[in-house]
Formats: C-alpha cells, structure tokens, sequence
C-alpha cells in the first residue's frame, strides 16, 4: 500500500473516531494505572461486561500503592465473576512490583513493562501507546479481523505466525503522531463497524480502501484455522454440613482458579453413579465420610478449553476430620458467609440455593 494511501487511512479513522467512539470510563482518564486495569479486564472480555467491575475495582483499589496493599483475597473477591483470575493475581502481583521496584510509578518503558507479572506484547504496547503517547501499535482479535479484510489477508487469525504477521501490518499503519488514539480507534472500528457477523461496511470509514469490500469477500475474512473440539466432563460437588456450617476449600494461589474456594468434588469416572463419585472425591480430598442427603442441583458452565457438567449433592459430614490433599486452606462456614469469599462461576450459580436453605 502506498504512502499516501496509509495517510488517508489515518486520517479518514481519526475522523471517524473522533465523532463514533464510545464515552467509555477509561478513555477519561490518562493515569497509566487506570489504563493498565481497563486493559487487563478487556482480555477475552465484552465491554459491557467490564464496565462495572472497573468501576466496583477503582472503587476498591484507587491507585497502584492502595492495590499493592490489598489482600489477595480481596482482590480476587472485587474481580469474582469476571473470569481469568490469573489476570487479577498477576495485576496484584505487579502492583507490588510498582511500589518496591519502580517507586510507585509505571514505567514508561517497554522491557520494564514486559518484566512485569501478567504484561505480554498486547499490554505493554496499549500502555506504551494511550498512556504514554509512544508510537507501538497493538495487535488484538479485533485489529486483526479490520486488518485481514482491509489487505485480504491470507493469513489465519489463530495460526502460528499470526502476531508477527498483523503486528507487521499494524506497525505500518500507526500514525506515529497519535499512536493511542489511532489504536483505539482500530480496536473500536472492528468492535462497532467491523463485527465478526455482519459487518456495517457501507458505514465504515475504510470502505474505500478495503480489499475485502471491493472483492465483496467481507465474510471470506478473517481466515481461522479449524478449532479441536471442546471437551465436556461430567462432575460431582458436595455441599457438606456439619451442623450448622458448609464445607469450603480454597484451591493454590498459582494455576487454575488458583486463590478461589469452592466446594469439594472432580470428574465421574467410567461406571461410576453421580453420588458414588461425590463420596469418593470427598474422601479423597478431605478424608471425610458423608452420607448424601439429595440432589441440590445440576449447572452446567463452560470454561475457555473445556465445560463442565455437575450434579451438586447436599450432603451431611458423618465422620473424619479435614485432611487436605490438594488445597491450601478450609474452612466451615455459615451459608450466609459464603459472599465474604470469592468462588469460580460455576460455584456461584448454586450458592443462592445454599443460603435460601435452613439449617
């Protein structure tokens, strides 16, 4: 593409930004942190989505410093329900580097940023770019998706070559002069104009240079490589009482879901009956024996590489003491306390049936 196109390009989406953007909380502010934590909560999550919990986590935690002070526990209990909880461990980890490391303040520096718990290319260029008005251009799903139709590119938006390929692409378009506005108003373009489905290519700004629209091959692109099919388990949960009070465990503060509490259970083996497993898994990761009282409930939730399908037991603690296998703490709890604590979104779904019971 030429020179003079690119500056066409340019200035035709600064145009349009300038008038069509969305009044979003974080495009008021030019505080590096604020910035930072509309970024991290926007990975793999809708805008409408994020919203309020920026909104409920700026509340909490209004700077880097009040953050890096903050129980993890609390974090994660202002970041429950929005999913991807390494992100919110790794957001406190870093705070806590901020302070000790870099004197409270977020360095504007591309290799600082990428020491940093849980900053990746995308992260620190955002920074880079809208906080610190430093010309890196960032490459996500929907830059990608403006850009594969815009040049007809060929090449898949999920393959392996993927980032260098588009990050070359976005590069060469960046308007050096206003690298933050121009970003956003790419990533804006394929969220409002340039949709996955049905795309609104008679209102877009870049109609007169897209390849894709001029070839009327607009859904041709983006190319993706064939996703593996998600697997689904069946699982077993056990909401234990004793006496007045349930059974909580939290899981280890690194991996999957790592800091939460939930409710003991895990997948049903081959012929093997719903409650069959649920005593098992209970023995085996508390060292309890139970008797299961009912069903309480099936939920069905999907994770990002897998779904889950669980029969959820009411059951009663008839002997044992807690002997925890793979879980750092527990504790037992008054179902009316169970909001103090942060759980996964499947245990979420069926916590309200808990606390309406009388026990």
């Amino acid at each position: 593409m030429k020179g003079a196109d690119i500056k066409e390009i340019r200035r035709a989406l600064l145009s349009w930004y300038r008038t069509g953007r969305r009044a979003l909380p974080w495009r008021n502010t030019g505080d590096p942190y604020r910035i930072w934590v509309s970024e991290v909560m926007l990975q793999q999550t809708q805008v409408a989505t994020v919203i309020p919990y920026y909104q409920k986590f700026l509340q909490a935690f209004p700077d880097v410093e009040s953050l890096a002070r903050a129980d993890l526990q609390a974090v994660l209990k202002a970041w429950e329900g929005l999913g991807y909880y390494a992100r919110a461990r790794h957001l406190h980890l870093a705070a806590k580097e901020v302070t000790t490391g870099c004197g409270g303040r977020i360095p504007a520096d591309p290799k600082a940023l990428l020491r940093l718990p849980g900053i990746g290319d995308y992260i620190a260029a955002a920074l880079m770019s809208i906080a610190f008005g430093r010309p890196y251009a960032v490459v996500d799903g929907n830059v990608k998706r403006v850009l594969s139709r815009l040049f007809a590119m060929d090449t898949p938006v999920n393959g392996p070559g993927a980032h260098a390929c588009f990050g070359n692409r976005a590069g060469q378009l960046l308007d050096p002069a206003r690298p933050g506005d121009f970003n956003q108003a790419v990533m804006e373009l394929g969220a409002m104009i340039c949709r996955p489905k049905h795309p609104d290519c008679t209102s877009c700004p870049l109609a007169p240079f897209c390849k894709a629209w001029a070839g009327r091959r607009v859904n041709a692109y983006p190319k993706r490589r064939p996703r593996n099919k998600v697997p689904q388990y069946a699982v077993a949960i056990g909401v234990i009482f004793r006496k007045d009070r349930v059974l909580i465990l939290q899981r280890k503060a690194e991996g999957f879901l790592g800091g939460l509490w939930e409710f003991p259970g895990g997948k049903i083996q081959s012929g093997e009956s719903p409650q069959e497993a649920c005593r098992r898994e209970v023995r085996e990761e508390v060292s309890l024996g139970i008797l299961v009282e009912r069903h309480l409930a099936r939920i069905r939730h999907g994770y990002t590489h897998f779904r889950i399908e669980a029969d959820v037991f009411l059951c009663r603690h008839v002997k044992g003491r807690v002997r925890k296998k793979g879980h750092t703490a527990h504790r037992w709890v008054r179902p009316r306390d169970l909001d103090r604590f942060p759980f996964p979104g499947a245990n979420r779904k069926f916590i309200p049936l808990i606390k309406a019971m009388n026990h």
